[in-house]
């Protein structure tokens, strides 16, 4: 539960802190790169020396160029001082999810997030389950700091909201979030061009990929279970990078009747483990999270992932077995 403390904590924390490093965690979606990108503005708005990295391999989300991240000096690879700087982690549950594990070498780590699993790695946390996102902590963060809410946070914190809530949408879409929205409205978010650029602006070879894993869809346990796949080759055939593959679950999401829709994906390069799961609910009552902690992930009740060398069939038994065992949701 978190408590007044734990608020005042990461204040504390980051009002004492002069050096910081902001983080996420590995395949980062909307709520991650907005909330990196909102933090580092944030520092450097109260006179902190902040540099922003996300290391690895993997290509960013492209619906994510408006952030103008790497323009704003995002790193891809630890600055030679990473361990001389406090480290603030946003929306990233596990130690394990973060891109680099001697990120933790720091002395200080400052963890911000709103999963309900999250295993507070830092050395202070701000978890607040019942946020809608880890933006609408970072807001209220900012609020207790002092900082004024540019148009350029502004619109970094509306892209992690409303991504994340999936366009208010979704159960975790509170009176607070909406509220936090119109103050992001108002603060000069540009959220037309937000929603363009996220949800109206897909490269073809999306297109594509997406209908390599519609074609692939196969219905389970009477139609309560929808499972798609995406295999490796499928990228340089299509011409597709690898961040495409973002959104696709949401898309299966939507299959009536299904109460939980999961595609396994094969990224387009050597990896360990060799394949990616992500998993949705229609129903909060469903808690995928529960069946991503099985095979070492997590996440959301309603939106979870883990990873596996297992083959396709065999994460596909195991996910549908797994929903058979979870308790039934009443008609």
């Amino acid at each position: 539960m978190t408590t007044n403390s734990d608020m005042a904590a990461v204040v504390a924390a980051l009002r004492s802190g002069d050096r910081f490093l902001v983080t996420s965690h590995e395949h980062p979606d909307g709520d991650a790169l907005g909330s990196l990108l909102a933090m580092h503005l944030a520092l450097v708005q109260l006179g902190r020396d902040s540099v922003m990295a996300l290391t690895g391999p993997a290509p960013l989300p492209g619906e994510y160029r408006f952030l103008e991240l790497e323009e704003r000096g995002l790193l891809r690879a630890l600055p030679a001082d990473a361990a001389e700087r406090v480290l603030v982690a946003v929306d990233c549950a596990q130690e394990t999810r973060l891109t680099d594990p001697v990120l933790l070498d720091a002395a200080v780590v400052i963890n911000i997030d709103h999963h309900h699993d999250n295993t507070r790695f830092g050395t202070v946390d701000l978890v607040v389950e019942e946020a809608s996102s880890t933006a609408e902590v970072l807001a209220d963060v900012f609020a207790e700091l002092g900082v004024r809410l540019t148009p350029e946070i502004a619109e970094a914190l509306y892209a992690g909201l409303v991504t994340d809530t999936g366009r208010f949408q979704y159960a975790n879409t509170t009176p607070k979030a909406l509220r936090l929205a119109a103050d992001l409205l108002e603060a000069g978010a540009d959220i037309q061009r937000i929603f363009q650029r996220v949800y109206e602006s897909m490269d073809f070879a999306k297109v594509k990929l997406l209908a390599r894993a519609l074609e692939r869809a196969t219905l389970y346990h009477d139609g309560q279970v929808v499972v798609s796949y995406l295999l490796s080759t499928d990228f340089g055939e299509v011409g597709a990078a690898e961040p495409y593959s973002e959104g696709i679950i949401d898309v299966l999401r939507a299959v009536e009747g299904a109460e939980l829709a999961a595609l396994i994906r094969e990224p387009p390069r050597d990896v360990s483990p060799a394949r990616k799961v992500s998993m949705r609910s229609s129903d909060d009552r469903v808690d995928v999270s529960a069946i991503a902690r099985l095979s070492g992930g997590g996440g959301h009740r309603q939106a979870a992932g883990f990873s596996s060398d297992l083959s396709i069939a065999e994460i596909t038994d195991l996910i549908v077995s797994a929903y058979a065992e979870l308790p039934a949701v009443p008609a």
